[in-house]
């Protein structure tokens, strides 16, 4: 069987790499006396998958896996054992056991679902502005929404420009933190919802900047805490290729979006 795992990262475990957060959870399956299913072959591993993998420095309360198991547990018993091995900043929120795919069909992993990404993007006291918090707001409304966003977009091998607005779903300038997010004094705290994936994912640190640079001032990247709310998958991209994505995407003929959190896709 096939489970789809949510948890939340937060606090000082925010400082922990993607590759360490993989390898916490091999051994946390392990301390937890999961039925981990492995990998054939001289070298076995944990048939693992991870969704959008999250920056450094972020928090975040909507991370999903999934894993293979050779057992059926119930997705409460999944939860009871991994939260029991559970150190302080990581917390499973929920699971899910996923239909088997057809015969001759792939399993669909989370990483390939991923469409969006929705962020609390919060300024740490300390780092105040000339600026007063009341005039970002309205300036960050008036900013995102213009028709037009150009911005350059950064990879490690390559850069573009693009239109930034195209990538943005929706946004406020006067978002709620969570527990899992923090809080801060200040009370400044802008809401994103942006295309993410392994087509066209756009990080909020890439809108934080265009921004700024909208208002002709240096953006500080320590001055913002990001968090993400929840990883989404598209409906109506239901067994459509990644190949057919991009060609949709560069052809301006995407369909109207239908997003859910991957936890429900399979229940839509």
């Amino acid at each position: 069987m096939n489970v789809r795992i949510k948890f939340a990262k937060y606090g000082t475990m925010k400082f922990i790499s993607h590759l360490d957060v993989m390898r916490y959870f091999q051994k946390a399956a392990r301390r937890a006396e999961l039925p981990v299913l492995y990998s054939e072959g001289f070298h076995p591993h944990q048939i693992m998958s991870f969704a959008s993998p999250l920056g450094v420095g972020q928090t975040s309360e909507a991370e999903y896996f999934d894993l293979a198991l050779k057992e059926v547990l119930s997705p409460a018993e999944i939860c009871r054992r991994l939260n029991e091995t559970m150190a302080e900043g990581m917390q499973i929120l929920d699971a899910a056991i996923l239909p088997e795919p057809k015969p001759q069909t792939k399993q669909e992993t989370a990483m390939a679902l991923v469409a969006a990404s929705s962020y609390l993007i919060l300024r740490k006291d300390g780092y105040e502005e000339e600026v007063p918090a009341e005039l970002l707001r309205q300036e960050f409304v008036k900013f995102l929404s213009q028709k037009e966003i150009l911005t350059i977009k950064q990879s490690k091998k390559t850069e573009s420009t693009i239109n930034l607005a195209q990538f943005i779903f929706d946004f406020s300038a006067d978002a709620t933190p969570t527990p899992y997010s923090g809080e801060y004094e200040n009370g400044l705290a802008f809401y994103i919802l942006v295309s993410a994936g392994s087509v066209n994912n756009i990080h909020p640190e890439t809108v934080m900047r265009a921004f700024y640079q909208y208002l002709s001032r240096e953006y500080s990247p320590y001055a913002y805490q990001l968090h993400r709310l929840e990883t989404y998958a598209d409906l109506s991209l239901k067994k459509v290729s990644q190949a057919e994505i991009a060609e949709r995407a560069a052809a301006g003929t995407m369909p109207k979006r239908r997003l859910v959190p991957l936890m429900d896709y399979y229940n839509v």
